[in-house]
């Protein structure tokens, strides 16, 4: 492979993350590596030992949360919510606009910054959004709504002033720690930022949740076993694995890989060290005898014990995985229970997939190798069915042409404009060869008289008059999409930009977009005689008349590059 000029390791001040960089150091060679981390100063010791092993390497650090803002990058989760605006933040990077979302993103800073060729993310990203702990917010939630209810049901006007922030907090929460929305977002930030950079090749590290252990693991978070926290983890990382296999197979994205370790990752060094948990110190205490009654405190204050000294255990450092004794090690590594691989073998595999080799271990490759692909019976049986409802259309003097089955109005509208002029010009040449204006007074006439246009606006789309001033509509338009809203300003760049989204456009600058279209799929037809099966391609249009199933999707095909890659 040819030397990079940049890679990026997200998580690079981590246990793989680090180990990761050494062997994109020694293997790679990269013009600059980045190393990415949650912190300020592990970023530069991570720096400072990169720089002692590898004197020649040129190399640059980022720090910060890549799942907030860039103002935000230094606070912790917890700071955003108990703060009413930047709770309000992060909801609207949630839910709120996508392009405002991407401009404000870290991660999108990041990479519009260095615009890396490779970009290894060794970041736990399921531990990231699924530890949130989406079940506790819930609970929170729902006892503040009943306290809410009670207080509504005395008129205690005191009692719901005094709940307000605390229910705004609470309900807020819950909606902002929801782990799909924001594994959502953040994937869609990150795809969209590389195809901006020109990024090569994304490669995940990835988990299973559970160390490669099922639905038994006796690692958990509580007395359920398993923690549905813990099961959280382990979804939130197959959803993430998901949506890296539909990233793998859009037009025009970088390649992706992900390397899933199933077993325990350790491990960093062995130490005799305090415990902390959240990074702060856990005490010995002295402990007292109680007599038990009908009631257990399960928290006392600390105050009431006598403090002796911080907890220090010899044990292992695993890294992100955490710190254990050496019987808890003992018992997580033993035969048939998580067991282990070490930080440097999943290096070893990182290197070797950066630089093409087949490891076996890519998690998005297996997937494309085992999912069921298109088949030749299917592509028979469709045009039998095709026939059928040609047939049945005829029998019962109707038109099927769409419903919004399939989701966006844009299919609809595009479907029934090729529709309107299959029904008044038949072919592509006939399209071509007439005058815009008159094919938009043409289709408009043809609109005004025919019950279609009942059918069009009943499903959600308006129609455009050829004025550009009127509109055909019915109970529902479906673009715009505002959430929450039901009624909009419109201003003529808006006109134009929900018409090519949703609307059927009579206009006649839609009706010459028509005719670039069939210009260019009419120079296609007969090729396959002269050419063979070479001519036949994602521009390729095989027939004189208007097909318009077949004319939507060369439009999705080569307009909007929205085409199967694969098959």
């Amino acid at each position: 492979m040819h030397t990079p000029r940049s890679v990026l390791i997200l998580g690079g001040a981590g246990l793989i993350g680090f180990e990761i960089a050494r062997a994109v150091a020694r293997e790679i060679e990269p013009h600059l590596l980045i190393i990415g981390g949650l912190f300020e100063r592990e970023v530069e010791d991570a720096l400072a030992a990169l720089r002692a092993e590898f004197p020649h390497l040129k190399l640059e650090g980022v720090w910060g949360d890549v799942f907030l803002r860039k103002e935000d990058r230094g606070l912790t989760r917890r700071q955003l919510i108990e703060d009413l605006a930047r709770r309000e933040t992060l909801f609207q990077d949630l839910f709120g606009d996508l392009d405002r979302a991407y401009e404000k993103s870290w991660l999108v800073a990041i990479i519009r910054r260095f615009k890396p060729e490779i970009i290894v993310d060794s970041i736990n990203t399921a531990t990231a959004i699924g530890y949130q702990d989406v079940y506790t917010n819930s609970i929170e939630a729902r006892e503040i709504l009943d306290r809410l209810a009670r207080a509504i049901e005395r008129k205690d006007l005191a009692a719901l002033a005094a709940m307000r922030e605390e229910a705004l907090r609470k309900i807020e929460t819950l909606i902002v720690s929801q782990g799909i929305p924001e594994l959502v977002r953040h994937t869609l930030l990150l795809y969209r930022a590389m195809v901006e950079a020109k990024t090569r090749l994304y490669l995940k590290i990835g988990t299973t949740g559970t160390g490669g252990m099922g639905l038994n693991i006796p690692y958990t978070h509580s007395e359920d076993r398993p923690s549905a926290l813990l099961l959280s983890k382990s979804a939130i990382a197959f959803a993430h694995t998901g949506l890296l296999f539909l990233m793998a197979r859009t037009a025009g994205g970088p390649i992706v890989k992900e390397i899933k370790p199933a077993a325990l990752v350790s491990y960093r060094r062995i130490a005799f060290q305090t415990v902390r948990r959240g990074g702060e110190p856990i005490y010995v205490y002295a402990s007292k005898v109680v007599s038990l009654g009908e009631v257990l405190e399960l928290v006392l204050p600390p105050e009431e014990f006598e403090r002796l000294e911080e907890l220090k255990v010899v044990g292992v450092d695993t890294g992100e995985n955490g710190f254990f004794a050496r019987g808890e090690f003992e018992t997580i590594t033993s035969l048939h229970q998580m067991e282990a691989v070490t930080p440097e073998e999943i290096a070893q595999a990182a290197a070797l997939e950066i630089k093409g080799s087949n490891t076996g271990v890519d998690v998005i490759a297996a997937i494309d190798g085992a999912v069921m692909p298109p088949s030749y019976r299917a592509g028979y049986l469709r045009g039998l069915v095709i026939e059928r409802l040609k047939q049945l259309e005829r029998e019962t003097g109707t038109y099927s042409i769409a419903i919004g089955q399939l989701g966006p109005p844009e299919l609809t509208k595009l479907l029934y404009e090729a529709h309107l002029l299959k029904m008044r010009y038949k072919t592509l040449i006939a399209v071509i060869e007439a005058d815009p204006q008159e094919m938009a007074e043409s289709l408009y006439r043809l609109i005004c008289r025919s019950k279609i246009r009942d059918v069009i606006t009943s499903i959600g789309v308006p129609i455009l008059t050829p004025d550009g001033r009127r509109l055909f509509r019915g109970p529902l338009i479906r673009i715009p999409e505002i959430k929450g809203e039901s009624r909009v300003r419109i201003t003529r760049a808006d006109m134009d930009r929900w018409a090519q989204k949703g609307w059927v456009d009579l206009r006649p600058e839609n009706m010459r977009v028509w005719q670039r279209r069939f210009r260019i799929m009419a120079q296609n037809i007969g090729a396959m005689v002269d050419q063979g099966s070479a001519a036949i391609t994602r521009a390729s249009y095989t027939s004189e008349k208007i097909n318009i199933g077949e004319v939507v999707g060369w439009i999705f095909n080569n307009e909007e590059q929205s085409y199967r890659i694969k098959s």
